[in-house]
């Protein structure tokens, strides 16, 4: 007999711990995906506990259930169409009352649910007792005491879900928000005239419906009209409309803000029934730490040391296994040399797939590093903290910090980044936001970096690839100080940014949060950086009939016959240094051969065209084809060069920092090169993005072609400039 199915949502604020309840529940029996029709993330996890397969949905973190965002309206709409057997509510027992708003509007939705009173550990700490007994009894819940981080109270709160699933526990009835009596009223009479019309067109509770209309919510009016014939919804949302007018005579106010005031009175009579704070104020740490990393004067040189830090770990710790894996990867190329026959196809594997992909993956541990560093930030509450540092700085654009969150994210990966503009109330500030984010250094660019710096700069590469995210951040600031003052003129909207306390993060939360960042880039190393790969090649293997300017063969038979010659004279001691100059010699014709044949090929006679444009800023014709090719991806730029640069230098195991050298690259052209990665135009996922979230394909082609032009003039004037003193 198979298990029972339950569908259990878990809903809470934002900071409440519900991810890492979620990490603990789920693991890495997690899948993410898109909320259908938006670009909310959406979290699924499975896993099959006391007889019971469990399915377990992240809804967004909100601190309430109205409509005056996505995140609310999608956690909302999952409660009430797909109806979860169970809603979990997580709420942080260090700030009970602002999480007992949500609770409240959960218990006015027909469904069952058990509240987590989650870091019960740091309440404690501060002297605040929470009676969870009398809590349960006043809303008529099931309560249970979590502690996330240390996966405490985990299984009992699973056995407390399974237990109401299965009865009627749970449910609300009579334990809800009582209003004031002209608002009761109005609500009960609202109820009554809907149940005799528009009921059976809907499966919501009707309380709820009339709560709704009579606070004017436009998605829950839009879903009367469309879910009945016009008649009846407008009959209804006119009856709405004559009880709201009575009330805002009545009360000389919007109701919607009067029932939430009133919601507020309820939640401050459970207040005073089941928290207990004592008189002597405990030692709150999170305040005292904030009193040195907020501080005016310390605080932006500890967040500037932070990064710093962050990038030096990606640099260094990463060097190690970086080495490994390359070893690794010319040990494959050998080995598949050795197998394949000479000929195209042992061409395509070695020299375009190994090659191509290979170079890409030995960046994957910096790329765990970077996002683990990132997770560390946002799992211990530093994130927040650097949005508050940066609200000033930010102000300079015409943003606030708030903004400064998905910038923060764009290090990562700028799509995502730019999908978190969403929680910005402003249309125009979002839209600044999204322009401005692609300035932010994403985790494609960084084996660029890595890459550049490491040949060119040694062990200066990790303060050579801070000083290119210092830049990022100048020019979005520079950038959206522009476009606010000439396109998108307008006063900042008002925020309050929210500190949450800091917390110890639990070491299996920041691993899944790291993966679940770093599978996109393994992603693309299967998919479209081994496409790019391969399509480098054939553009590069291709004409195979090409006229060289010299006869290659004949030389280097001339010198093994000088050689030859040579060695029937001569002493030992002599022969070895001939030899040597023999080898050299023929390495030279090589590299010459290799070089006049991807010259010749059609990656280069595009390489060609596109020369002039990039010669000024140092950039040969093939560093032009590798920029050319990022802007499907980012990635592809090393792949691209590893199939151009290191063509005929992997027979004598030289590495593509060696070819680039060799190439006649300066560490001026390389430095202008990475500036010119930092600020051009975005990849193709990240205009497709921009345009999805401004709606307009004239702002995505607005940063194409904005970014790039700024791009060029940077890398010119630092080349240029550099030049004259050099």
């Amino acid at each position: 007999m198979s298990p029972k199915t339950l569908t259990i949502a878990l809903a809470g604020n934002p900071n409440s711990g519900k991810t890492t309840i979620f990490n603990n529940l789920t693991g890495t029996r997690q899948k993410v995906g898109n909320w259908p029709g938006v670009t909310v993330e959406k979290k699924e996890g499975h896993l099959r506990k006391y007889g019971y397969d469990l399915r377990i949905i992240d809804l967004p973190g909100t601190y309430s259930l109205t409509a005056f965002s996505l995140e609310e309206i999608i956690a909302r709409d999952f409660i009430l169409d797909e109806k979860p057997d169970v809603v979990i509510d997580v709420i942080d027992s260090t700030n009970l009352e602002r999480s007992l708003y949500l609770a409240t509007q959960l218990r006015e939705l027909d469904t069952r649910v058990v509240f987590a009173l989650n870091m019960s550990d740091m309440a404690h700490a501060r002297g605040i007792q929470i009676d969870d007994s009398k809590l349960s009894e006043l809303l008529d819940v099931t309560v249970v005491n979590t502690i996330g981080n240390r996966d405490e109270g985990i299984d009992d709160l699973l056995k407390r879900v399974i237990e109401v699933a299965g009865s009627s526990k749970g449910l609300p009835r009579e334990r809800r928000v009582k209003y004031s009596k002209d608002i009761e009223e109005a609500i009960a009479q609202l109820s009554d005239f809907i149940a005799d019309r528009v009921q059976d067109s809907f499966s919501y509770d009707v309380r709820w419906i009339a709560i709704k209309l009579l606070e004017d919510d436009a998605v829950v009016k839009k879903r009367v009209l469309e879910g009945t014939d016009n008649h009846h919804g407008e009959i209804v949302l006119e009856e709405a409309h004559k009880h709201r007018e009575r009330l805002i005579r009545l009360y000389n106010e919007d109701p919607g803000i009067v029932m939430t005031e009133e919601r507020y009175g309820f939640i401050a009579g459970i207040i005073k029934e089941v928290l207990k704070i004592p008189r002597e104020s405990r030692v709150d740490v999170s305040r005292n730490i904030d009193l040195v990393l907020t501080n005016k004067f310390l605080g932006f040189p500890i967040f500037i040391f932070f990064v710093w830090l962050m990038f030096q770990m990606t640099f260094t710790l990463g060097a190690y296994p970086m080495e490994w894996i390359e070893r690794g990867i010319e040990l494959i190329s050998q080995v598949a040399g050795g197998f394949l026959s000479d000929g195209l196809f042992k061409s395509l594997v070695v020299d375009g797939i190994i090659a191509g992909v290979g170079s890409v993956v030995i960046f994957l541990p910096n790329i765990l590093i970077l996002f683990f560093c990132i997770a560390l930030f946002e799992d211990t509450g530093y994130m927040a903290r650097a949005a508050f540092l940066m609200d000033k700085i930010m102000h300079l654009i015409g943003l606030h910090g708030k903004s400064f969150i998905p910038m923060l994210m764009g290090f990562g990966c700028n799509v995502p980044a730019i999908m978190a503009t969403r929680t910005l109330e402003s249309r125009k500030d979002r839209i600044l936001t999204v322009l401005i984010n692609p300035f932010m250094s994403c985790s494609a660019r960084l084996p660029i970096y890595i890459l550049l710096a490491g040949t060119f700069f040694a062990e200066r590469a990790g303060n050579v690839i801070f000083s290119l995210y210092l830049i990022g951040i100048v020019f979005a600031i520079l950038a959206g100080r522009l476009i606010r003052s000439t396109l998108l003129r307008g006063d900042t909207a008002p925020f309050v940014m929210e500190l949450p306390p800091y917390r110890m993060p639990m070491f299996s939360s920041l691993m899944i949060h790291m993966w679940d960042r770093s599978k996109m880039f393994i992603k693309k190393m299967g998919g479209i950086i081994l496409i790019g790969s391969v399509i480098v090649w054939a553009l590069s293997t291709f004409p195979q009939n090409i006229q060289f300017s010299r006869d290659y063969d004949a030389q280097i038979r001339s010198i093994e016959a000088s050689y030859q010659a040579k060695m029937s004279e001569i002493t030992v001691p002599a022969g070895e240094a001939l030899e040597s100059a023999r080898d050299d010699a023929i390495a030279e014709l090589e590299r010459a051969r290799s070089a006049e044949k991807a010259e010749k090929s059609y990656i280069g006679r595009m390489g060609k065209v596109m020369a002039p444009v990039f010669a000024p800023i140092g950039i040969d014709w093939r560093g032009s084809v590798a920029l050319l090719t990022g802007f499907v991806a980012k990635e592809i730029v090393v792949s691209t060069m590893g199939v151009l640069y290191a063509t005929g230098s992997e027979e004598e195991g030289e590495v593509l920092g060696n070819a680039l050298k060799t190439s006649g690259m300066t560490p001026l052209a390389a430095y202008a090169m990475m500036l010119f990665v930092l600020l051009y135009i975005p990849c193709l996922a990240t205009i497709a993005a921009i345009k999805r979230e401004t709606d307009s394909w004239w702002w995505a082609l607005f940063s194409v072609a904005f970014n790039t032009s700024l791009a060029w003039i940077v890398a010119f004037v630092i080349y240029q400039g550099g030049r004259l003193f050099i």
